[in-house]
């Protein structure tokens, strides 16, 4: 058996090495250097924003973005850590503990495998627009509404997981602001800003860490400020590769922890599947190559399979990270596999000057982070658009927000296919009409037809589904019909269950008031599944038809037998 056929699975990686040379290779450890030091301070952030600590963060990079690169199905994405997981991590350790998150974790690798293996990965990109724009803004509010303590230096111990409590909290302990961890926090965001100015080859985040650590230090060395906190003062530093341990269970059993995650599990294959893809599509654009969607599932979810057995937290590929790498010069895996070598090594040599990095810069560093999440552009455009949309936008944004992912992404997803529903009901029409049929001819004057006086025409405008065949079933049920009814299906793209059903309630009741039944116009696909339910054995092969001429002719040889 093939093995493409049979599951999909070719990592860029064996492509690229076939015709691999010294000058890639050059330009691949140069973007790999460049986005390993982008990664750190992103990594860091990333951990400790999600509830864990910097070394979590700084293992799912290294892990995570290794497996991502030699397994993954695109040749420039990066993986890691990113802002979407932040809300849905920190909300499993509140209720489940870091066992809980790991098994969490697992099994979202395994059912984005299973999506890869079922070669799901195209289905994936079917996310209506609209709910991903609100949920990525709802994830950058959450986000921004976490770093109000760390850039404020507030000093909470207990920061409350609900969005409205944690904002009332923030605002009764108004008076204990820091203005040293203010200006801090303020220094950073500024720098970032404002770095792309001077030189658009140094990260904005690097730059603001090195200055803001620096500057921390001085304050402390000479001038006796000891109220900026650092991750030092929080955390244990990294000390070297976290050893093989097996996820932490407390006195649930594993079936019942994996009932109670299997709803959060799946939210984070989603996100995660829905963010990697997303992130090879852009860079594939900017490339001008064409990522294997099923392959990059399978990689990202055999990175989330392993992770969590070193302490990692969930990952997926990382658009900023992938646009880094490719913007300077990063064209083959090889590229992220020197990306985590760098990462290796901070972890491995760097941990003492990790440890001096303050807390309110890093907050500055993911508000910034939240900014560029939040999309605030496209949602201003998306505002001027059809109202379904707006509303999907926002409801989702909202619910992220104020509850979870979990639920925007449930509630947002049926919402859009009930809207969508709606509009195909609307722009499907039925029609009953008598005496004259307008027959429209591409490029041609148009026909007029003449309806036989025993007959009557039914004319299906559009897709036959449940909403659709309801409406059809009420307005046949109406009104006294004539001897002969002719539907007319030529618009008829699909019909479902719902609408064969009402389509042999109809038959079977025409034909039980003596009428008879013509079908006209009736595509390929559509006749299969008339056939298969017994429709067309009921009607009669001879009033099945493909083309309104052979029905009305068919309908005024009926006419003569009704003159006879």
């Amino acid at each position: 058996m093939n093995l493409r056929s049979a599951i999909d699975f070719q990592p860029k990686l064996l492509g690229c090495l076939k015709n691999y040379n010294k000058e890639t290779l050059s330009r691949d450890v140069m973007a790999g250097i460049i986005v390993g030091i982008v990664a750190i301070p992103l990594a860091i952030a990333f951990g400790i924003a999600s509830g864990v600590g910097p070394t979590e963060g700084l293992v799912t990079a290294i892990f995570a973005g290794l497996l991502i690169s030699v397994l993954g199905g695109s040749k420039v994405q990066i993986g890691g850590p990113t802002g979407a997981f932040i809300v849905i991590i920190y909300g499993v350790i509140q209720q489940f503990g870091l066992g809980g998150l790991a098994i969490a974790t697992i099994m979202a690798g395994v059912i984005l495998i299973l999506m890869g293996l079922f070669k799901l990965g195209t289905i994936i990109k079917f996310m209506p627009y609209p709910i991903i724009v609100g949920f990525t803004g709802g994830i950058a509010i959450t986000i921004f509404s976490t770093q109000m303590n760390d850039l404020f230096g507030m000093g909470i111990e207990s920061v409350p997981a609900n969005f409205v409590d944690k904002w009332i909290c923030y605002f009764q302990h108004i008076g204990s602001i820091n203005w040293w961890s203010f200006g801090i926090g303020l220094a950073s965001i500024l720098t970032i800003c404002y770095m792309p100015k001077i030189s658009k080859k140094i990260p904005g985040s690097l730059a603001a860490i090195v200055l803001m650590t620096l500057v921390t230090w001085l304050l402390k060395r000479f001038a006796g400020v000891d109220s900026i906190l650092t991750i030092g003062d929080l955390y244990e530093l990294p000390s070297g590769l976290p050893a093989f341990r097996m996820p932490s269970l407390g006195e649930a059993s594993l079936f019942e922890t994996m009932q109670q995650l299997l709803p959060v599990a799946f939210t984070i294959a989603m996100l995660g599947a829905i963010e990697s893809l997303l992130s090879a599509m852009v860079a594939d654009g900017v490339i001008g190559d064409r990522h294997n969607s099923n392959t990059e599932l399978i990689g990202q979810g055999v990175a989330n399979v392993v992770v969590p057995f070193f302490g990692g937290i969930p990952a997926t590929g990382a658009i900023a990270r992938t646009m880094a790498n490719i913007n300077n010069g990063g064209r083959t895996p090889i590229a992220g596999v020197v990306h985590t070598i760098v990462l290796l090594l901070v972890l491995l040599l760097l941990g003492g000057l990790v440890g001096q990095i303050p807390m309110p810069c890093l907050a500055g560093v993911l508000i910034m982070v939240s900014y560029n999440m939040s999309g605030w552009r496209t949602i201003r455009s998306m505002c001027r658009q059809e109202k379904s949309n707006v509303a999907v936008l926002f409801t989702t944004l909202l619910l992220t927000v104020i509850f979870d992912l979990t639920i925007a992404i449930e509630v947002g997803l049926v919402m859009a296919i009930v809207l969508f529903m709606k509009r195909i009901m609307e722009n499907t029409h039925i029609s009953i009409l008598k005496d004259e049929l307008q027959v429209h001819h591409d490029g041609e004057r148009d026909e007029s037809l003449t309806i036989p006086a025993h007959a009557e025409v039914y004319e299906i405008d559009g897709p036959f589904f449940f909403g659709v065949a309801t409406k059809f079933e009420e307005l046949a049920r109406m009104r006294d019909a004539k001897p002969i009814r002719i539907v007319r299906m030529r618009k008829v793209s699909f019909i479902d269950a719902t609408g064969l059903h009402n389509l042999e309630i109809f038959v079977e009741a025409s034909l039980q008031q003596g009428q008879t039944v013509i079908l006209s116009g009736v595509n390929e696909q559509v006749y299969h599944e008339i056939e298969r339910s017994g429709i067309v054995e009921k009607v009669g092969k001879e009033n099945v038809l493909d083309h309104i001429h052979k029905a009305i002719k068919r309908a005024e040889e009926l006419e003569e037998q009704f003159k006879k």
